[in-house]
C-alpha cells in the first residue's frame, strides 16, 4: 500500500486556474520548518509546468505593483509569496471569452500565514504593501522578457479593486501610473488558450 504524505493544502478559488496553496509548518520551542514548494506535488495537485527564474523584490508600506503581464510567447505564470510582511496580492482575468473575465482573487499573503498565490498565464498579477515594509518572491515559469511587458490600470473602477491603501498613500512606479483601462487594452489573453 503507497502512502502519500502531502506537505500542501491546495485551496481552489472562484477563478479557475487561480490557487491558493498552503503549506503544512511544523512548530517546535526552535521555531518552525515548512516545504515551501515540491515540483513532484505542485504537478500532482495544481498543474504541470516548471519554473524557471525566482525573483524577489523589497517594498515599503503604501507600494501598490501591477498589474502586469507578458505577451506570448513570453507570458508567465507565477508562484508568489512573501518571506517578510504582508501584502494584498491580486490576479485578474484578462482572457477575453472567459465567463470571469475582468472578475479578480484578492488574497492576503503573510510571513505569518506562508501561503502562497498561484497566478496562471492569462492573468494580470499585481500587489499592494500591507505592512511597513515587504519581501516578495516570484517563482516564474518563463524568463523575464521587458519588450513584451504588458499592464492594466491598477486602479481600473470596473475591476472594482480595493487595494486597502488610503489613494494619498499609495506609491507607484512612473510606469504604473500610464496603464490603460482594461476595456481600452490593446492586446489581451484568448481564453481559448491553454493556462499554462
Amino acid at each position: 500500500m503507497l502512502l502519500f504524505v502531502y506537505y500542501m493544502e491546495v485551496i481552489k478559488t472562484d477563478i479557475e486556474g487561480v490557487f491558493i496553496l498552503e503549506p503544512r509548518v511544523f512548530r517546535d520551542d526552535r521555531g518552525y520548518l515548512f516545504e515551501a514548494f515540491s515540483q513532484k506535488e505542485f504537478v500532482e495537485k495544481v498543474c504541470c509546468t516548471t519554473f524557471v527564474q525566482d525573483n524577489q523584490s523589497k517594498s515599503s508600506y503604501g507600494v501598490v505593483r501591477g498589474l502586469h503581464f507578458q505577451k506570448p510567447p513570453f507570458c508567465q505564470s507565477k508562484l508568489v509569496r512573501v518571506i517578510k510582511g504582508a501584502v494584498l496580492d491580486v490576479a485578474v482575468d484578462i482572457r477575453k471569452g472567459s465567463p470571469t473575465f475582468g472578475r479578480h482573487v484578492a488574497v492576503e499573503l503573510t510571513e505569518e500565514n506562508h501561503r502562497q498565490l498561484f497566478v496562471p498565464r492569462g492573468f494580470a498579477h499585481g500587489f499592494a504593501v500591507l505592512s511597513p515594509e515587504v519581501v516578495f518572491l516570484y517563482k516564474c515559469d518563463n524568463y523575464y522578457a521587458p519588450q513584451e511587458e504588458g499592464a492594466i490600470a491598477w486602479n481600473d473602477p470596473d475591476l472594482a479593486i480595493n487595494w486597502r491603501i488610503p489613494a494619498n498613500k499609495v506609491i507607484l512606479s512612473p510606469k504604473d501610473t500610464n496603464h490603460p483601462l482594461l476595456k481600452d487594452a490593446e492586446w489581451l489573453f484568448d481564453y481559448h488558450t491553454s493556462l499554462y
